[in-house]
Formats: C-alpha cells, sequence, structure tokens
C-alpha cells in the first residue's frame, strides 16, 4: 500500500493538515475498507474501534471541523468523545456531527466534582454539542482517592449523574482515571457502563499502569475505552509540546506506532481514541486498512521497548 505522504509529513512533522487533503484521505484505501466495530460491555451498543478524539478540534475554524468530522463519519467512525476542557472542541463539534447525529454514539465528560458544578456545565454541554442528550457522559480525569471520594459524598456529581440518566439527558454512565486505585474504588463505588483509561504498551509493562483496572472493568462486564494506545513518554522539564493539543510525547516512528496501537486493540477492548492530533487520527484510520492483528514478533518489538521508556503513567 502506498503512504500518503502529507500524513506522513504531518504525523512526524507537525505540518498543519489542509481542507483539500482531508477531502482527499482514504482515496488509496483499499475499495473493500470497513472500520471494525465491537461492543460496549453490556450496553449492546456497537462502536467503531477507532473514536474521534474531539480536542483535535480545539481552535480550528468551523469549516475544517466540519471537513474532519465528515472524513471521519464517510470512513465508519461512529464514536464520538468530547469535554468542556478541551477549548473551542464543543462549539465546534455540534454543528460539525448535527447531519449526523442520529447515527452516532456521543460521549461528553465533566471535570466538575460537585452535583451542582455538574449539573451547570451537563447543560452547558448539551448545548453547545446541539443535542438533547449525551450516549456516555463521563467523570472525567479522576486523578487521586480523594477526588473519587468526592463525587460519591452527598452534593457530590455523581446525584447529578443519575438523576440525568432518569431524566433520560445522558444514556449511559462512565468515567476516565489517570489513577489505578482512583479508577479501582469508582468501580467499586457504582456499576458504571464503561471506562476510559490508557491502555498502552509502555504504561502495561514498564509502568504497571492498566493491568489491575483492565481486570476488574472485563470483571464487571463494563466497556473498556483505551486512551494513549499511541503514546511514547512525558515530555521532559521545559520541553515544548510537539503538537498543540497533546500533552505528552506521542511516537514518532511510523511502525512503532502502528504496532503499539495493534497492540491496543489486541486486548479485549471497544475501541480507542488516538492523541489529540487530526494527522495521527487519520493516521489511525490509515493503519485500519487492511489491518491484521499483531504478531508475537512485533508484541516482542513493543515489549523490548518498553524496558527503555519512561512511561506517561506508572501505578505507585
Amino acid at each position: 500500500m502506498k503512504r500518503r505522504k502529507f500524513i506522513r509529513n504531518s504525523a512526524l512533522g507537525g505540518l498543519a493538515l489542509t481542507i483539500p487533503a482531508i477531502r482527499s484521505f482514504g482515496s488509496n484505501f483499499s475499495p473493500n475498507y470497513s472500520l471494525p466495530r465491537r461492543v460496549l460491555g453490556k450496553t449492546g451498543e456497537k462502536l467503531s474501534v477507532i473514536g474521534f478524539g474531539g480536542i483535535m478540534l480545539n481552535d480550528n475554524p468551523q469549516d475544517f471541523a466540519n471537513e474532519l468530522v465528515a472524513k471521519a463519519y464517510e470512513l465508519g467512525v461512529n464514536y464520538y468523545d468530547v469535554a468542556p476542557g478541551y477549548g473551542t472542541a464543543q462549539e465546534r463539534m455540534g454543528p460539525a456531527l448535527k447531519p449526523y447525529r442520529e447515527n452516532c454514539f456521543l460521549a461528553c465528560k465533566t471535570q466538575k466534582r460537585t452535583a451542582s458544578e455538574a449539573q451547570l456545565e451537563l447543560e452547558d454541554s448539551l448545548r453547545k454539542l446541539e443535542t438533547d442528550h449525551f450516549d456516555l457522559y463521563q467523570l472525567h480525569a479522576l486523578s487521586s482517592v480523594e477526588e473519587t471520594e468526592q463525587v460519591f459524598a452527598p452534593g457530590g456529581a455523581m446525584e447529578t449523574f443519575v438523576k440525568a440518566r432518569k431524566e433520560g439527558k445522558v444514556k449511559y454512565l462512565g468515567f476516565s482515571a489517570h489513577s489505578v486505585d482512583a479508577a479501582l474504588l469508582a468501580m467499586k463505588n457504582f456499576d458504571f457502563d464503561s471506562i476510559l483509561f490508557p491502555i498502552n504498551f509502555a504504561c502495561w509493562h514498564g509502568g504497571d499502569f492498566g493491568p489491575q483496572v483492565y481486570a476488574e472493568a472485563e470483571k464487571r462486564g463494563m466497556g473498556i475505552l483505551a486512551l494513549k494506545a499511541m503514546a511514547l513518554t512525558r515530555l521532559g522539564q521545559g520541553e515544548q509540546k510537539i503538537y498543540k493539543n497533546v500533552w505528552y510525547r506521542p511516537i514518532e516512528d511510523e511502525e512503532i506506532m502502528k504496532m503499539a496501537l495493534k497492540y491496543t486493540l489486541s486486548k479485549h477492548i471497544t475501541a480507542a481514541i488516538p492523541p489529540g492530533q487530526n494527522t495521527l487520527f487519520l493516521k489511525a484510520l490509515e493503519f485500519m486498512n487492511e489491518y491484521e492483528p499483531i504478531s508475537g514478533e512485533e508484541t516482542d518489538k513493543l515489549l523490548s521497548l518498553a524496558k527503555e521508556t519512561s512511561p506517561v503513567f506508572m501505578h505507585a
């Protein structure tokens, strides 16, 4: 398969993606290109294995957002994720996704930890995304046991979550976490439908970050959504971001990037959300052209790399 030069250059060199490039993307894919879908836990919902991370729309013009969402939908992406903390992403995604909304699974989040604040943010997100409900609403980025305890305490955000589900404003409830202990406690406290968590080769093998959470979520029959599949390591102190909407260092070698995504997809997960850079999102879609599961040799290469990589997350 011929590689699209503009994608390779953009992913590795930080070049801007243009609307004409988006429109032509995928024209060299095999005629039977089909983005696989997997069931989200016990919900019965079938999601594309590559999700659309809305953060990549932040600070982009509306016409750019319209084209990128349209291209993603055209190629079979039906899972869209966004959050208030992603700058202007909600405002851009709302109009862009509106023509396809009824055929898509829209997930949103909140970092508010009290019921009153979460209620206000939920209503604001519904308005900006021009929808009357979210298919999935999530506690965003639980980072400590104390934070998790707060959302479950009287007056905590979970009161809003349960109320919103009863009112039909959200269909399913989930959470994302950057802490093993926080994730395990959240699952102990509530029967969530899904978890959004880093499932990454280096975190898993180099940081013992992921196996415990994955096993518990799988035992509970939850839908498992993966973050950081194409991540390599944290940025060094004083090191500038490579991409505005990506706070860590993504893998830059294309073949390693592909192997890392395959590694994550080899787990019992529903979908992976690529880094918040539009070129890397398109690269993930390109990887699904003539996709084959990860081989033993590829897994061994990643395990060797994990031994010499400082992962984005580690479990103390």
